[in-house]
């Protein structure tokens, strides 16, 4: 039996992650936790403040250890744009004995942020539109990978069902 994947993602808000987070789903039958779907759950009207943001991804980290504890796969989709985030959920995946992969969507950051500030874009059904001060504020934080680090680039412009599953081993 393969041993359960955690799939973390790098990038831009607007840069992919989500559309490939949904292919990884179907493609393995892991479980998608989507971040921004599940703070409209838990927040009946979310505010992005910090505690919020705190509460979330208490209750999603531990729903994903449970999750690769039971010997499922586990698509967390969000940005792990901080190395000390990645390298928390690297240890929960070591803890269960589950395999940790990085994605890192490189999509220009103009076409990421044309695609999550611009209202007339809905971005996989999700209705938030970010202000183009969320979308900097978040990409000014933005750690790219350490040399440490092995990830699988994927171009959030040229997304190809095909050529991901290939890179992905799938």
């Amino acid at each position: 039996m393969r041993e359960p994947r955690l799939y973390l993602f790098i990038g831009y808000p607007g840069a992919g992650k989500t559309t490939i987070a949904q292919i990884i789903a179907r493609a393995t039958g892991a479980e998608h936790l989507w971040a921004d779907f599940e703070r409209h759950i838990m927040f009946t009207d979310p505010t992005h403040s910090h505690a919020e943001s705190v509460a979330l991804y208490e209750a999603l980290n531990k729903r994903a250890e449970e999750l690769l504890a039971e010997g499922k796969g586990v698509v967390f989709d969000t940005n792990f744009n901080f190395y000390e985030d990645r390298q928390k959920l690297r240890a929960v995946a070591d803890k269960q004995h589950a395999q940790t992969i990085i994605i890192w969507v490189t999509t220009p950051k103009d076409v990421a942020e044309r695609r999550a500030i611009h209202a007339e874009v809905t971005r996989n059904g999700y209705d938030f539109v970010m202000s183009k001060q969320q979308f900097e504020d978040i990409v000014a934080k933005l750690e790219p990978p350490t040399k440490s680090e092995k990830v699988i680039k994927i171009d959030g412009t040229k997304l190809d069902e095909q050529e991901l599953m290939r890179l992905l081993s799938l």
